[in-house]
């Protein structure tokens, strides 16, 4: 009896160390825990259905998932277009875990993002701007400084996810 439930313990502590691959055809971009992978594939769903768009994130099969690079592009840009358009406060906090996480791999996976199509250019120079009796901020200005905190975010949350 006793053998049996510490068999039993170790293969729940076995399970709990296990990983999932996502990966771009031989390429694998995250090798995140079971926990982590479940938790960021049900974010996946949601953004999916937010945006209307499907992800390029397939299904989990033997702890591998392929993603489609072409749609994946299309969600991605999809995804920074709706987090630099969503004014809700609580929506933009909601979601930019999510959309760092997916910047990460898109990094990884060498797709291009296009930040001036999002207005932010971040590397770019300043030219003919006005300022927002708002915020203060010229419209490129914020759409850098948006640009740089995703990316900021991005790069640090990147140092932490396994390959």
């Amino acid at each position: 009896m006793i053998q049996l439930d510490t068999l039993a313990c170790h293969d729940q502590l076995k399970g709990s160390a296990m990983s999932q691959y996502f990966d771009m055809g031989n390429e694998t971009l995250w090798n995140p825990s079971n926990g982590v992978s479940r938790m960021f594939q049900r974010q996946v769903a949601v953004f999916e259905a937010e945006l209307d768009l499907p992800s390029g994130i397939g299904s989990m099969e033997n702890d591998e998932c392929q993603i489609s690079p072409d749609t994946f592009e299309t969600f991605v840009n999809a995804l920074l277009a709706k987090h630099r358009s969503a004014s809700p406060s609580v929506w933009l906090a909601l979601s930019e875990g999510f959309t760092a996480t997916v910047l990460v791999l898109a990094e990884r996976a060498a797709i291009k993002v296009d930040w001036s199509r999002h207005g932010a250019a971040p590397e770019g120079p300043l030219q003919d701007v006005q300022v927002s009796t708002v915020t203060g901020m010229s419209a490129p200005a914020e759409g850098a400084a948006w640009a740089a905190g995703l990316r900021e975010k991005a790069q640090e949350l990147g140092r932490r996810m396994p390959r």
